[in-house]
């Protein structure tokens, strides 16, 4: 006699990118868009943590060494490498409230690229020594002006979808 052999089979793991609906229980389903850490959005957060450790260890020798050369740019520049750290660690998480908190670290990046680089130019004076943003970034090739306005549309095309209403009755 031949013995029927069981096969065990594994339970299929579902895919939260494939399907809003797949989940298992106990899971809310993912949906495919709130990930922002695929495709090119992966070398977004990987430059975003090349300057993040950049920006830290420039900012932190400048205080450590030279601070009363330039306190305010220094302080700036321990400023863009909290920014750099936020914007890697929200890029690389999924979630309504780290997309939210990536969106403000972006803009909070771009505006300081902006206001530091125009002032870097117009009041000189108060920049003895550059920072990160500086001249919108001239000393790292004007990636730190390019590169907020990279994660915004980045952000804007990875955005969550907006929640269903609930049926009211």
């Amino acid at each position: 006699m031949e013995e029927a052999r069981t096969v065990k089979s594994r339970p299929e793991k579902s895919d939260p990118l494939k399907s809003h609906s797949q989940a298992t229980p106990g899971q809310t389903p993912v949906p495919a868009k709130d990930t922002r850490n695929t495709g090119p959005g992966r070398l977004l957060i990987a430059v975003y943590a090349v300057f993040a450790i950049s920006a830290t260890a420039r900012a932190g020798y400048q205080i450590l060494s030279k601070f009363s050369e330039a306190p305010l740019a220094y302080l700036l520049s321990a400023f863009a490498a909290l920014v750099y750290v936020v914007a890697t660690v929200s890029l690389a998480k999924p979630g309504r409230t780290w997309f939210k908190v990536s969106v403000t670290a972006v803009l909070v990046e771009l505006i300081g690229v902006l206001v530091v680089g125009a002032l870097s130019i117009f009041d000189s004076v108060q920049f003895p020594h550059e920072t990160v943003w500086s001249l919108f970034g001239r000393g790292y090739a004007f990636i730190p002006l390019v590169l907020p306005i990279l994660g915004l549309v980045w952000l804007y095309r990875r955005r969550p979808e907006k929640r269903p209403l609930s049926p009211e009755g």
